[in-house]
């Protein structure tokens, strides 16, 4: 087996809390070699005080990277080109359609708790649903023309997703059904997660993509858009468990208490917030 790649991609849209530190001793305890992507495609949120402060938190906390700090806002040639290879198989079209107009045209496919497929059919593991809003695909084939404030979306084809993932298992995901064609720009110009995240991974080399439970849903879309780049073989995926403030709120970068500047301010050692993190860890 080749060397183990994985990223630690915290966005800039506030300070470091622990339940990034505990996906951060996932990533640093899983792989061979780690890269810092500064996921900061939302321009609006993105602040480079956060970043700053990012850095020299995973700094005092002693984990190391290899290679330079890199930016997703620094590669849109980068993206540009990605979206080259999509128009010339024909899968990108412009749409209109706001987050309110999708709503009142769909139905949200509701979900239980994250985890492992549904119970194997006779094709094997069960489809997961999610909780994302569907786009309908309304405006594919209106031809609508790539100006200033229009998103763009990429066509899906209705696949069947499949993978493992190191802790949850075989799992199964139709990204058509789940939500539809993927945003890929939207109206304020920004690439979007799902995109940039995918071409990144696919560009530098991501093997092992680590992440928390939240993120499963997004395995296959990212897979299904991974294959239309051209990556052969997608990365292997671990999804941990999130840490949480209540039964069904995730904890937040508003949560100051558990904030890694707040918790330094208080007098923590690096150690004493390893060790909380390691503390909250659960064990598959």
């Amino acid at each position: 087996m080749g060397a183990i790649i994985s990223r630690f991609a915290p966005a800039p849209t506030g300070f470091l809390h622990l339940g990034h530190v505990v996906n951060a001793l996932y990533v640093w305890e899983h792989a061979d070699r780690v890269l810092l992507r500064i996921e900061d495609h939302d321009r609006q949120r993105s602040r480079r005080e956060y970043e700053t402060a990012i850095v020299e938190d995973l700094r005092w906390l002693g984990f190391e990277w290899d290679g330079p700090v890199v930016r997703q806002s620094e590669r849109g040639d980068i993206y540009i080109c990605a979206l080259e290879r999509l128009r010339a198989q024909q899968l990108v079209y412009a749409c209109t359609c706001s987050r309110d107009e999708i709503a009142a045209r769909t139905v949200t496919r509701m979900a239980g708790p994250l985890g492992p497929a549904d119970p194997p059919g006779p094709e094997g593991p069960g489809l997961r649903e999610d909780h994302a809003l569907r786009y309908d695909g309304n405006c594919r084939d209106r031809g609508i023309a790539d100006t200033p404030g229009i998103s763009l979306r990429v066509r899906l084809e209705p696949s069947i997703e499949r993978f493992v993932d190191l802790r949850h298992g075989p799992q199964a995901q139709r990204p058509s059904d789940q939500c539809g064609d993927l945003v890929v720009r939207d109206r304020e110009g920004n690439w979007t997660y799902q995109f940039a995240v995918t071409v990144d991974d696919f560009e530098q080399g991501i093997t092992h993509v680590i992440r928390g439970d939240d993120l499963l849903d997004s395995a296959g879309r990212q897979i299904q858009l991974a294959r239309l780049l051209g990556r052969d073989t997608p990365p292997t995926f671990l999804h941990h468990p999130l840490i949480m403030k209540s039964p069904t709120q995730k904890l937040s970068k508003s949560d100051g208490a558990t904030g890694v500047r707040d918790l330094r301010a208080q007098g923590w050692r690096a150690k004493d917030v390893l060790d909380k993190a390691r503390s909250l860890i659960i064990a598959p």
